[in-house]
């Protein structure tokens, strides 16, 4: 019997020391806060990228990425800044980067386009909900900033914005191009067509440097790099596919080598090549 017992003690010891184990094993999410150009920063959480601008009057932000990194970063600008948060910037409805912006609270006035609202109300989106909403413009001033808000249209998710801030011209853009680096996987929620068109509506707007959700900060020619890669793989994608290969033929021979040397090109090329396929079978445009 008291062996027995014996045993069980033991066993309880070595399950709580593996669970200790697995618990101090989780990686803590990556996080940083650095300055882009005058009075710019970019915050991080992992692969997700937000911007930060600090004001006379306080700090405006933008995407929260979820509610555990409003409380960072609500911590980090109270150190480096000692100012208020007061205004919250939307890019868009998609969770993995609107996730938690109720934590700000009722004091910041949170802003996104009309149909972030709409999400949120039909609880497609998780977030805080948008106490002011725009359809194609919207412009405003605080300390000593303008913040010019433009709405994209639909392609990549149905309301999209860019965000530029003057006098410093830099774009926050999320999820419509990225510094030398390729679409992510197979192009999910996204119409290409579209994606296309908000790409060239960004390269509309005036601005020098370019602060994407994902990957490095880049500049306004980024933007026409990153569209002619997806304009030329729906070329060959689209050619192969007339020519009656298969998806998986595709994958073997649109193999994008110039573009070898961008960021994701081992892990994403082969899944951009099929979401390029399923998209343009999809769409009948063969």
């Amino acid at each position: 019997m008291v062996r027995r017992i014996f045993s069980i003690l033991l066993f309880s010891v070595f399950v709580l020391g593996i669970s200790s184990d697995a618990n101090a094993q989780k990686k803590a999410p990556k996080r940083s806060f650095v300055k882009v150009t005058g009075d710019i920063y970019r915050y991080q959480n992992n692969f997700h990228f937000g911007m930060a601008v600090e004001t006379k009057d306080g700090v405006v932000v933008t995407d929260p990425i979820n509610s555990d990194m409003v409380k960072w970063l609500r911590a980090e600008i109270k150190k480096r800044f000692n100012k208020p948060v007061t205004h919250a910037i939307y890019s868009h409805s998609h969770g993995d980067h609107n996730t938690g912006g109720e934590e700000w609270g009722k004091g910041v006035e949170v802003i996104a386009q009309e149909g972030v609202r709409a999400q949120v109300l039909a609880g497609k989106a998780r977030t805080g909900w948008p106490t002011t909403t725009f359809k194609d413009e919207l412009i405003f001033r605080i300390g000593g900033k303008t913040f010019e808000l433009k709405y994209l249209g639909i392609g990549h998710g149905t309301d999209l914005i860019a965000t530029v801030v003057r006098p410093e011209n830099v774009a926050f853009i999320v999820d419509l191009a990225s510094k030398n680096r390729l679409p992510f996987r197979n192009f999910p929620r996204t119409d290409i067509d579209g994606l296309i068109k908000q790409i060239k509506t960004a390269e509309a707007l005036k601005f020098k440097t370019l602060i994407p959700g994902h990957g490095g900060v880049g500049n306004h020619g980024h933007l026409k790099t990153f569209r002619v890669y997806i304009e030329t793989l729906r070329s060959r994608v689209a050619a192969g596919l007339k020519a009656g290969k298969s998806a998986g033929d595709l994958v073997k021979s649109v193999t994008m080598s110039e573009y070898k040397n961008w960021d994701g090109y081992k892990f994403f090329r082969a899944t951009n090549v099929k979401g390029m396929a399923a998209w343009l079978q999809k769409k009948g445009s063969m």
